[in-house]
């Protein structure tokens, strides 16, 4: 359920395309950790949301600078924990913060793949885990790959891996175009919407 062949698929393409996948699976978890912190009133939201505009800035803006060792270090902060929480809701928040922060992390270290599969990964398990708490069972692998929640996931993963893959080189107004689609859509890979 966690290997796709999105993983191998990755490896062939460039650094700055596997930030912008990243940045576009962060943007979906997002509204995740923002109701979190809504509804518990732990942490700001509006951390996550500086913290990622960083990294789209990054990837639009010419020699854009970032101290990203800060940002973790902010960012660890913010990551709930869940023996604090009776709240199912902590879960996705802290996919959320892990996905965020293996973005970070491939911007300190330069190494984009495996965070990019490590973010893919993290995306879909929250997807998983959702489906599996609502039926109240474990599912195998099988029964995930059929499920439609699942599914979808990958499909928006594809979706975004091949808008990317269709460019020759780092398109600016392509990569504005994904993040500003994201932030209208407003809903997260488990269907929250803040603008509801």
């Amino acid at each position: 359920m966690l290997q796709n062949p999105i993983h191998l698929r990755l490896e062939k393409q460039e650094s700055w395309q596997h930030v912008v996948f990243m940045a576009c699976l962060c943007e979906r978890m997002y509204p995740n950790y923002a109701l979190f912190c809504r509804q518990t009133g732990f942490g700001d939201a509006q951390l996550y949301r500086r913290i990622l505009d960083l990294v789209w800035e990054t990837e639009t803006v010419k020699d854009a600078k970032v101290n990203f060792d800060s940002q973790l270090e902010k960012l660890e902060e913010g990551i709930p924990s869940a023996e604090d929480y009776d709240l199912y809701g902590v879960y996705p928040a802290i996919d959320a913060c892990v996905a965020l922060s293996e973005l970070i992390h491939s911007r300190l270290s330069g190494e984009t793949l495996e965070h990019a599969i490590e973010v893919s990964k993290t995306s879909i398990t929250t997807v998983a885990m959702l489906e599996m708490t609502q039926q109240g069972r474990e599912m195998s692998d099988e029964e995930l790959g059929l499920n439609p929640a699942v599914e979808q996931e990958w499909d928006i993963q594809w979706e975004i891996f091949r808008l990317l893959a269709a460019c020759e080189e780092r398109d600016v107004d392509l990569i504005k175009g994904l993040r500003a689609d994201l932030r209208e859509a407003g809903e997260s890979n488990i269907g929250i919407n803040l603008q509801q």
